[in-house]
């Protein structure tokens, strides 16, 4: 019997499906604040935020390994500048100490699997 071929789904992969749950775990937080808030540090805080995901997501359409790394690190990028808006929503008294650890704990762990994602497309055979 032939063994049958299984393909990677987006959804099977965890800096996706971490970056994907985060983005609207802040999305719930920033929707509660005042306009003044929203408009000037919120809407910045979701777009970095939902960047992480559809990112990879993009990435993970892309044909070419280059192309895939390209969007997997532009990501990356979009993971510290969340870090950079949690920390100032944090300062400006936006969210709680809780919802502050919660976040950058989550946070602290998207670059390792982006690298890994990283590590793991470098090693494809074919381009």
């Amino acid at each position: 019997m032939e063994a049958r071929k299984t393909y990677l789904k987006l959804n099977d992969i965890e800096a996706y499906t971490s970056a994907f749950k985060l983005s609207n775990y802040i999305w719930e937080m920033v929707v509660k604040w005042d306009v003044f808030a929203k408009d000037t540090l919120g809407k910045q805080f979701v777009r970095a935020a939902d960047s992480i995901s559809a990112n990879i997501a993009e990435g993970f359409g892309r044909h070419s390994k280059k192309d895939k790394i390209r969007f997997y690190r532009i990501s990356r990028g979009s993971v510290y500048e969340t870090m950079e808006w949690n920390e100032k929503s944090k300062i400006r008294k936006l969210i709680s100490d809780i919802e502050y650890t919660s976040l950058n704990e989550n946070l602290m762990k998207l670059p390792k699997l982006l690298n890994q994602l990283i590590k793991y497309t470098n090693t494809l055979v074919s381009d």
